[in-house]
């Protein structure tokens, strides 16, 4: 009993390290593909929008 105790223990304690880690990953990932624009090209970016 002990040992499934620890074991769940580990798994909750890496699910715990785990997923914020996989988030920061997949927020980075999204930021590196953005498109950047000079100002007058998000002027017109903006016009056509209307």
């Amino acid at each position: 009993m002990a040992a499934a105790s620890a074991l769940f223990a580990v798994l909750v304690l890496l699910l715990a390290v785990g997923a914020p880690l996989a988030l920061f990953a997949l927020v980075r990932a999204e930021r590196d593909e953005r498109e950047t624009m000079d100002r007058a090209e998000a002027e017109r970016t903006v016009r056509r929008d209307r």
